[in-house]
């Protein structure tokens, strides 16, 4: 699957560099242009038609908010994600009203944007699929349903977290091949005995697949697919 292609718009120059920092840490993606005004972000955006625009609110020229307006009226084939320090209730209305896939408070750690991207390339890959399921919606959505004839029981285990949960599932989408626990936790940032607890839970509810395999010599692997 090929890199999801980003610009990112903020005013501050110190916030750009840390923005860059941590989408260049998040695999699967490619920053294509930065800007730091509105009118500046626009002519970035029509010149390279990027998948994702990381946008924020507060533009010396323009607010966020009208960006996407522009940018919905042009019917661009272009997601946005604001990261924003905006938190008033009205404009964050109009602004999912206007199509934008996710809304992060500023200041923000690292792992809520790599949970926002991680999310975002399985909502595209979804996408690009002949038909979608309803858990696959689900996860989309951040819906978590809760169907005590499935899970048995409303709760998670004590220890385990939805979002953890949700990062796990996104990333098994994401690959090819069955995955170990090792490998999990490498592509997400988890502890490996962290990464193993959740994929065990997974597993024994039916979400995911496990596959043993069983090398010439030492222990057999157990590894995990969507």
């Amino acid at each position: 699957m090929e890199p999801v292609r980003l610009v990112i718009v903020e005013d501050d120059p110190m916030v750009m560099e840390v923005n860059s920092e941590f989408v260049s840490r998040i695999s699967g993606y490619k920053i294509i242009g930065k800007a730091f005004n509105g009118s500046e972000a626009w002519k970035v955006i029509n010149q390279t038609k990027p998948d994702l625009v990381l946008l924020d609110y507060f533009l010396p020229d323009m607010d966020g908010l009208s960006l996407l307006k522009d940018i919905r009226n042009s019917d661009l084939p272009v997601d946005v994600i604001f990261v924003t320090a905006n938190r008033d209730p009205g404009h964050i209305q109009q602004i999912l009203r206007f199509g934008a896939v996710d809304y992060i408070f500023k200041p923000f750690r690292f792992e809520r944007i790599r949970t926002a991207l991680d999310q975002y390339r399985f909502m595209r890959k979804k996408f690009r699929e002949q038909q979608i399921e309803q858990r696959d919606m689900d996860v989309i959505t951040g819906i978590r349903v809760h169907d005590s004839t499935q899970t048995g029981g409303n709760d998670l285990p004590k220890g385990l977290n939805d979002r953890t949960l949700q990062q796990i599932l996104s990333f098994l989408a994401e690959q090819t091949e069955p995955m170990s626990a090792e490998d999990v936790a490498a592509g997400t940032g988890l502890a490996r005995v962290t990464a193993r607890r959740y994929l065990e839970y997974l597993q024994k509810k039916g979400h995911i697949q496990l596959e043993v395999q069983y090398g010439s010599i030492g222990r057999p692997v157990n590894r995990y697919k969507k």
